[in-house]
């Protein structure tokens, strides 16, 4: 067995030496101190992330995924994410996807053994389909699941882009993947217990990654998530009519009877408002604007 006991993410952190004694108040202050050293931690990883959010929005662009593949809280931060995309975004569900390994068992409580295995990670690719349109990101805070490197591995074979996520340096672990994005937290307050800072970092990357690639798609609109799916729940129709009284100015029951008309799509409403067309000719403008709702209002 390979000995890993030289990783951050496995090494003994002195601030937490004594938290098995200490008060709840004073157990609190330890676990925010570390938590705090997380921000600071992403912006040192900023020109990698941006890379890879690059490269996932020409994945989008010409039609290919993300997908996510990791074990453990590293693969259920990914389904997660992917998981959390269509409601924001009302993105087709293929677009972002999480895969775990052990599959779906493993979101609710552990598999054991079943990141062990290089070739069930390079299955899981090949079940996908994976090509040279999509973009696969596989997620080891450790950075040394094999699932997630058979994975990465056959996505490369298969001529997909790569991104690989850690929260080791690269010193400790050197890869050749297309981008490799570093956010070392430091070591666990609980020794190895990669759910608290590695799991925080990682939540915080991937929303990152996902928002600011849709919003490069046309998801948003200046700071609102015009694309938002109206018909899922009440909150949702609430959210979708204040914006576009908001976009509009028109007053609640006008701009609730527009939403209507727009088939529930906030982007066309504000387009048929804007531009003083019917439903159909709205939806043409905005598909000769490629969802962008800024350029399909301009006329």
């Amino acid at each position: 067995m390979n000995d890993r006991g030289h990783l951050t993410t496995e090494l003994r952190n002195p601030a937490s030496m004594a938290i098995d004694r200490a008060s709840v108040e004073d157990a609190f202050d330890i676990i925010h101190a570390e938590d705090a050293k997380i921000s600071a931690a992403i912006a040192a990883a900023k020109a990698d992330v941006c890379k890879a959010i690059e490269l996932v929005t020409a994945a989008f662009e010409s039609g290919g995924r993300l997908i996510y593949v990791g074990a453990g809280t590293s693969g259920r931060m990914g389904v997660l994410d992917a998981s959390e995309c269509p409601p924001t975004f009302l993105s087709d569900p293929r677009m972002v996807q999480g895969v775990i390994a052990g599959g779906w068992d493993a979101l609710r409580m552990a598999v054991e053994g079943a990141e062990d295995s290089v070739e069930m990670g390079a299955a899981a690719i090949d079940e996908k389909q994976v090509d040279g349109r999509d973009v696969v990101f596989g997620i080891t805070t450790g950075g040394t699941t094999p699932y997630v490197h058979g994975a990465l591995r056959r996505a490369r074979e298969r001529g997909a882009k790569t991104v690989f996520f850690a929260c080791v340096t690269r010193e400790h672990l050197a890869d050749d993947y297309d981008v490799s994005i570093r956010v070392v937290v430091g070591p666990e307050v609980v020794t190895g217990s990669t759910r608290m800072k590695a799991g925080t970092a990682t939540k915080l990357v991937l929303n990152m990654v996902t928002t600011i690639s849709m919003i490069r798609i046309g998801k948003v609109y200046e700071n609102l998530m015009v694309d938002v799916n109206t018909r899922a729940n009440k909150k949702l129709v609430d959210r979708g009519t204040r914006m576009i009284m908001t976009l509009t100015g028109l007053e609640r029951a006008a701009a609730g009877r527009l939403l209507d008309d727009s088939g529930g799509h906030v982007k066309t409403a504000v387009v048929m408002h804007r531009r003083g067309v019917d439903r159909a000719t709205a939806e043409g403008l905005l598909r000769g604007a490629k969802g962008r709702l800024a350029d399909a209002v301009r006329g």
